[in-house]
């Protein structure tokens, strides 16, 4: 929130169809808002780093995941050892062990892990 006596002197402006102006108009009465204080909000909010959703959160796991079973399966074939069901049923299950506590160690390193953790 700005200080009191801080006047806002810029504007930023767009052109919008009726139908969007009436989208627009009916989201700031949701909140209580005018169509102004709501839209400043959203666009002030939109230049922050949001948060990583639960479904985003898991999608990264399942990367990292994927990613450390084909690096150790690409180590494991490169070095001649091969690849048994055995070797491959160690790799998933260490890899799904820690997924989720590294796509959370990454989002916050990036700043955007959720208060949403399991």
């Amino acid at each position: 929130m700005l200080p009191a006596k801080t006047a806002r002197t810029r504007s930023v402006g767009t052109k919008l169809s009726e139908e969007e102006y009436a989208r627009l108009e009916a989201l700031a009465s949701q909140r209580g808002l005018t169509v102004g204080e709501w839209v400043r909000e959203v666009v002030l909010k939109a230049g922050e780093l949001q948060p990583a959703s639960a479904a985003e959160q898991t999608l990264l796991s399942e990367v990292l995941a994927l990613r450390a079973i084909l690096i150790n399966t690409v180590y494991d074939l490169a070095s001649g050892d091969g690849m048994t069901p055995e070797r491959m049923k160690e790799l998933i299950a260490k890899a799904d062990a820690g997924k989720l506590g590294k796509a959370l160690e990454r989002l916050k390193e990036t700043g955007t892990a959720s208060k949403i953790q399991r």
